[in-house]
């Protein structure tokens, strides 16, 4: 009876001792081994045998990276603008001996020192720049922090600023500035609409004022061209009338006076608002300038004439056949009353 009693108790001292001297540690692990308390390695992923009732387990470090969320803390920039700033931190641990033996209570000292230099380099820093800089502030606390944390065996992969929030009255009074640098901008676009407006529309009165030029000079040069061909026909009908009249032919006179006669008839007669046409002198005395013009022509363009003949009539003087004496009215004009002489 006794003897089974120290089997049995032999045997669960052997098992005892099996399961003290294997330890598996899981992935993403490792554990520290300790000999009457001094560290002796670090236990790997998997099955290890250590020496029972010696050897025993130190640390269990988590060797995969970890997340740390720094708490909000208030911060005075350099201009002297109070915000709050709050961030993440990313790590992981390299060495698990350095880790478990060169600090005591890592996180809290990562949290300690990430907080630290969140201080330091945001309060370094004008709020605009502050604001505008989340990049360059993120890599100047990585590079610290990751400097920092070198002799505890572990690497800082990464720290990201996740809000900074200036005070309510700071706040709106960015947004007064924002609205009016966008007003200001919206001013500056409208009045370099207005410029080129005004400089389109200049060019095109410029323009206009060319051509309407041009055309003026144009329009004058034709009507110098025709006052210097009436004037041309003008002199010939004269040279032709003077040939005449030095020829003997004096009746020829009365063609300019004719002339000049029928001329103001037709101004007064067509004018827009006459109604009534008063002739002051007798009908038949233009008639008679006329009739003198046909004989000047009979005579000029006579085949048995001695005479030199003078040269064609231009178009000017105008061939008015010859009416009858008795015919008391021009044709074309309106008369409603001829006065008799006293």
């Amino acid at each position: 009876m006794g003897f089974t009693i120290f089997v049995i108790v032999l045997l669960v001292l052997v098992i005892a001792t099996l399961i003290a001297g294997i330890k598996s540690v899981p992935q993403g692990y490792e554990w520290t081994q300790e000999r009457f308390g001094k560290f002796q390695r670090s236990l790997q992923p998997g099955l290890n045998l250590i020496i029972p009732y010696i050897d025993r387990i130190g640390r269990k470090v988590n060797m995969m990276e970890q997340v740390l969320d720094v708490p909000s803390q208030e911060v005075i920039t350099k201009d002297n603008a109070l915000v709050t700033v709050d961030a993440v931190v990313f790590y992981q641990v390299l060495d698990s001996a350095k880790a478990s033996y060169e600090v005591r209570n890592l996180e809290q000292a990562v949290l300690n020192l990430t907080m630290t230099n969140i201080r330091t380099v945001t309060g370094g820093m004008d709020l605009d720049e502050l604001l505008s800089n989340r990049d360059q502030i993120n890599a100047r606390l990585l590079i610290v922090v990751d400097e920092a944390t070198e002799p505890w065996g572990i690497k800082a992969t990464r720290i990201e600023v996740k809000d900074i929030r200036p005070p309510a009255d700071l706040v709106a009074s960015m947004a007064r500035q924002m609205k009016a640098e966008r007003e200001k901008r919206a001013n500056i676009l409208d009045a370099e609409g207005f410029r080129q407006a005004a400089i389109l529309k200049a060019d095109g009165e410029k323009q206009a004022a060319v051509l309407k030029a041009e055309g003026e000079r144009q329009a004058a040069f034709m009507e110098a061209e025709a006052r210097e061909r009436r004037a041309q026909a003008e002199a010939e009908a004269t040279r032709v009338v003077s040939q005449a009249i030095a020829n003997g032919n004096v009746q020829a006179i009365n063609y300019f006076i004719a002339q000049q006669y029928v001329e103001a008839l037709r101004d007064v007669a067509s004018a827009p608002n006459q109604k009534t046409l008063i002739l002051p002198i007798e009908a038949t005395s233009i008639l008679g300038s006329l009739q003198g013009i046909a004989e000047v022509a009979r005579e000029a363009f006579s085949p048995g004439q001695t005479q030199p003949a003078p040269q064609t009539m231009p178009q000017a003087m105008p061939r008015v056949p010859a009416a009858p004496i008795s015919s008391p009215q021009p044709v074309g004009v309106p008369v409603t009353s001829l006065p008799k002489r006293g």
